[in-house]
């Protein structure tokens, strides 16, 4: 008879198996990850010996992520891992979710499908491999999990895993349920302690010398987290060495000032039911230790340094634009950081390793590595790329093992070489290097890998901008005139710079005409945005105000045509536009202007002011707009500046206010050189640092001397 596993008795089933197996294997905590059908994810079901609370960075589980519960389910086999050391090696982003001392095994639940995966853990103090009664209580319980879902998916009521994770007690006649039974285990735990904590944090018991270090009575403490309770306990550091304590089951120390400046020692003695904690001041006589030789750990200043740094350097990695400034951020803050004195960052193209940006190397040396296949023998970085797997050499005879031709092209002692990947793709390897022999520790080893992850997310991005800006770039000098033509009786100059933020491409453009040997034309516009729309429609008034200034039209006869086009395309943007047509024989200037800023005017005297004009409305709004036509003498000496809104528009700031101001630093610049003029008029009216749209420059200027002329 086929017996039917509701969700009910099936959890309690499951629940039953997997403390047997715990408490049969000597395991610290187990917990049981199931694969729901059609899934790739694995999730947490049922975890026995700390609370649920503890496994949130690891109750869901990709099948595909390099993780021992993922690849014991993926490869339908049992995973050890005997030491922390061998984690970070292994398993990085596990070390970085689990950084404590502890040994682990998952073991695959595979009936008539792959089920999901059995975790056990360890203190780390255990033999390093598996005893044969081990193993055979770790398989036993997987098949006899894989047994209770077949039958369960048999009866068509499969077993599906719960939202939130139970957590299962370990032995229920040693759960504190009374402060009474909380004082015996804690005087079974250590002699002469001070205060219990259960498995989530709660204290269970207080004595009377504890109630006093700590300034409270035990009634306002009894059922309370210490750090919500005691405000100055409220650190992230502290609550860690209580969780270091119950995951790894050794005794964990650290130090706090209660205030204003009383100093007290926390020791903290874990076991399957809780935690005992001795405190004491600090300069007193030590607690005597649980094991001989065997001191309590004090790792959390490290650890929450190195926490604290890597979210330091991770916010610095998103603000990061292109490559070279990833490459920066690398050599400036996580060189540094980490001790080396040298970098290599590449990326993967084409079946090669491209380097974009090194420190600490000879640039012949580099030159060497540039370009070098993934299966190159001359560094590890190909292999570590495409195993996905950092590698990490503490000394020179590590790698001579392996790649001896690396030692005599780098000259470094120590390397840590970190493959950069993004789904499974693989985007470049940065390779940190050091001039003496250097240890890597598993915290760091972890950091390093967990960084890495970080690196190749900004790189990428950082490729991407930079080809976007390319683009951007080629497209924008293929719309602008590559030079302005030479034109007798003219000093032309000109400028386009795009806004500090966006695609470095833009609507603003300008364009000077000859006509003939006596007639010159010029116009500047502004096309609505700075992105791609707006440049294609950019290039396309340019091309039409082009096309009929040569036929000979006058200004207004100009605007109106290519208004007409505009309207005639509907591509949704609007364009202001100012064309002006220069007779050097009459010297005279005829201008018209579509909803477009007025030009200055700057005689030879100095005296400057906008040019006073009556303008149409702007390009691509009404096809039966009339433009009106301003004519000025343009005698010798004079110089007209044309320019966009760009140039002069603030938030905040009144339009005719900063013309006027344009104005006066045009009247009190220096003229001898046109170029310079538009470096000395952007330096005082637009900083880079405050451009927050395109902006184009024209600057037309009679010469003084008839017979001086420039392009």
């Amino acid at each position: 008879m086929t017996s039917t596993v509701g969700p009910a008795r099936g959890a309690g089933a499951v629940d039953t198996a997997l403390t047997e197996t715990v408490r049969r294997t000597g395991a610290s905590i187990g917990a049981v990850y199931l694969l729901p059908p059609d899934a790739q994810v694995l999730r947490l079901d049922a975890l026995c010996g700390a609370p649920a609370e503890f496994a949130g960075p690891w109750s869901r589980v990709p099948l595909a992520a390099p993780a021992p519960v993922a690849v014991a389910v993926r490869e339908d086999r049992l995973v050890w891992v005997g030491s922390q050391q061998e984690m970070a090696r292994s398993y990085p982003r596990t070390a970085l979710a689990l950084p404590y001392p502890l040994a682990l095994a998952a073991a695959p639940i595979t009936g008539t499908r792959r089920w999901g995966t059995l975790l056990l853990m360890w203190p780390a103090d255990r033999p390093p491999r598996l005893t044969r009664r081990e193993h055979g209580y770790v398989f036993s319980c997987c098949r006899r999990l894989a047994r209770l879902m077949d039958e369960a998916y048999g009866s068509g009521e499969p077993y599906v895993p719960e939202d939130v994770p139970r957590e299962v007690p370990l032995d229920t006649r040693r759960r504190a349920t009374t402060p009474a039974q909380a004082a015996a285990d804690f005087a079974e735990r250590l002699p002469g302690g001070s205060c219990a904590l259960d498995l989530e944090g709660r204290v269970t018991f207080l004595s009377s010398g504890g109630a006093e270090l700590l300034g409270r009575d035990a009634s306002a403490l009894l059922g309370t987290l210490p750090w919500v309770s005691l405000p100055w306990l409220d650190d992230p550091t502290y609550e860690d060495r209580y969780r270091a304590a119950v995951i790894s089951r050794e005794p964990v120390s650290f130090t706090a000032c209660r205030p204003p400046d009383r100093w007290l020692d926390f020791h903290l003695y874990p076991d399957a039911g809780g935690v005992s904690v001795r405190i004491v001041p600090t300069g007193a006589q030590q607690p005597p230790a649980p094991a001989p030789g065997r001191a309590p750990t004090s790792l959390a200043p490290a650890r929450a340094g190195r926490l604290y740094q890597l979210m330091h350097l991770a916010a610095g990695l998103t603000e990061v634009v292109g490559v070279q400034d990833v490459v920066a951020l690398v050599a400036d803050q996580i060189m540094p950081a980490f001790g080396a004195q040298g970098l290599v960052l590449s990326e993967a193209d084409s079946g090669r390793l491209r380097i974009t940006g090194h420190r600490g190397y000879p640039v012949e040396n580099v030159t060497r590595l540039d370009g070098l296949p993934l299966d190159t023998t001359l560094t590890p970085a190909g292999q570590a790329l495409a195993s996905g797997i950092p590698s990490f050499f503490a000394d020179p005879e590590e790698m001579r093992r392996i790649y001896p031709e690396a030692l005599v092209i780098s000259g470094k002692q120590a390397w840590a070489f970190l493959p950069l990947i993004i789904s499974g793709r693989p985007v470049g390897c940065c390779v940190l290097s050091y001039d003496r022999p250097h240890t890597f520790s598993s915290e760091e080893r972890a950091v390093l890998t967990s960084l890495a992850g970080l690196i190749a997310q900004a790189l990428d991005r950082a490729r991407l901008y930079d080809t976007k800006q390319q683009l951007a770039h080629g497209l924008q000098q293929a719309l602008l005139p590559h030079r302005l033509p030479a034109v007798a009786g003219l000093d032309v100059a000109a400028r386009y710079l795009p806004a500090t933020r966006g695609m470095d491409i833009g609507g603003d453009f300008y364009d000077l005409i000859r006509l003939g040997d006596t007639a010159a034309a010029a116009v500047i516009g502004d096309v609505q945005g700075h992105n791609v729309p707006a440049a294609a429609l950019m290039g396309q008034v340019r091309t039409a105000v082009h096309a009929h200034a040569t036929l000979g039209e006058p200004p207004d006869q100009v605007l109106s045509a290519t208004n007409r086009l505009l309207d005639d395309l509907d591509p949704g943007l609007f364009s202001s536009c100012l064309y002006i047509h220069m007779d050097f024989a009459r010297r005279q200037a005829c201008l018209a202007s579509a909803g477009h800023p007025p030009p200055l005017l700057r005689h030879p005297d100095g005296r400057t002011a906008p040019l006073d004009m009556s303008p149409g409305p702007l390009l691509g709004i009404d096809p039966e707009a009339v433009y009106p036509v301003t004519e000025i003498p343009f005698t010798a000496g004079q110089l007209l500046l044309f320019y966009t809104d760009g140039l002069v528009e603030t938030p905040g700031t009144d339009f005719d206010d900063s013309v006027a101001e344009l104005a006066g630093h045009l009247a009190a610049a220096d003229d001898g050189d046109l170029d310079l003029l538009i470096d000395t008029l952007l330096a005082r009216v637009r900083p880079e640092s405050r451009r927050t749209d395109d902006i184009a420059l024209l600057v037309l200027r009679s010469p003084r001397d008839e017979g001086r002329s420039s392009a």
